[in-house]
C-alpha cells in the first residue's frame, strides 16, 4: 500500500526591525529554529543572509538556499515556491523586517499553502503595528491597518479626511508611508485633520532611538515635530 508523504511546515519567522538586537526582540526558541532550516523564502536576499549570519546559522550562509518572494514576485512563480514544502522538507519565510505575512507578500503564499494543506507555523517576534498601537494610548480593541496612503498629496488628504471620519467611530486607524515621505504626511495630518484628533508617531521601533508620542493634533503644531527622514514610521490617528 504506498503511503503520501507528509508534507514539511512553512514556518513565518519574525526578524529584528532593524538592528541586531536579536536577544531582545525574539524567543529562543525561533533564532533556534531558523537555525535548523536551511532553506529560506525571503523578501530580500541580502538582509536575509545578515540576519541569519547574526543568529549565527549552524551552516555557511553561501550553502543556504535562499528564493525570493517580493511584490514583483508573479502568482504563477507561487507553486514553485512551495515545491519543497510538498516534498516533505520544512522552509522558513522572512519579511525584510518584522512579521511576515502582515503588509508583505508572505501573505499570498500562505494563502496557497493552506490550498495545498500545508502547515503554516507563525513564529512569535516584533510587528511595529501591533507595538505601536499596545504603546499608543489609542483603542486597542477596535482598530484598521491601512498599510499605504496615496504618493500623491490630494489623493492622500482626501483619505486622511474619510480616515478621520472613519476614526470618530472609536476605531484606531494605523497606516505607515515610505521612510522618505514621512514628513509630507506629517505635515498633511496636521495641516488638515482636526485640532482634538489625536495622532500616535511611532518611529523607530524596538531600537536604541525609539520614539513613540501621541498628542493631539493641536499639541503637535505647538512643538518641535520629530526627525522622520527616512526613518520607519508607523502613524495612529483616532478622532
Amino acid at each position: 500500500m504506498m503511503t503520501h508523504k507528509k508534507s514539511g511546515t512553512l514556518y513565518f519567522i519574525p526578524v529584528t526591525l532593524g538592528a541586531d538586537n536579536v536577544a531582545r526582540v525574539l524567543p529562543a526558541e525561533v533564532v533556534a529554529i531558523a537555525q535548523q532550516l536551511d532553506e529560506f523564502i525571503v523578501e530580500n536576499e541580502k538582509t536575509a543572509r545578515h540576519f541569519l549570519g547574526t543568529i549565527k546559522h549552524s551552516k555557511p550562509i553561501r550553502e543556504l538556499v535562499l528564493k525570493t518572494l517580493n511584490e514583483h514576485t508573479a502568482d504563477k512563480d507561487l507553486p514553485a515556491l512551495l515545491s519543497p514544502l510538498i516534498a516533505g522538507k520544512d522552509v522558513g519565510l522572512m519579511s525584510e523586517a518584522g512579521c511576515p505575512g502582515i503588509a508583505d507578500p508572505g501573505a499570498k503564499l500562505a494563502a496557497l499553502a493552506h490550498q495545498k494543506g500545508i502547515r503554516v507555523a507563525p513564529l512569535v517576534g516584533p510587528s511595529s503595528i501591533l507595538l505601536s498601537l499596545m504603546a499608543s494610548g489609542l483603542n486597542g480593541q477596535r482598530f484598521t491597518f491601512l498599510g499605504y496612503l496615496p504618493s500623491d498629496k490630494t489623493a492622500r488628504i482626501n483619505q486622511l479626511k474619510e480616515i478621520e471620519k472613519r476614526s470618530k467611530q472609536q476605531e484606531t486607524q494605523i497606516f505607515i508611508e515610505t521612510p522618505y515621505r514621512n514628513q509630507h504626511m506629517l505635515e498633511d495630518i496636521l495641516g488638515n485633520c482636526h485640532s482634538e484628533t489625536r495622532l500616535c508617531i511611532a518611529c523607530n521601533i524596538s531600537l536604541q532611538d525609539e520614539f513613540i508620542v501621541t498628542k493631539r493634533v493641536k499639541e503637535w503644531k505647538q512643538t518641535t515635530l520629530p526627525d522622520l527622514h527616512k526613518k520607519p514610521t508607523v502613524f495612529l490617528l483616532l478622532a
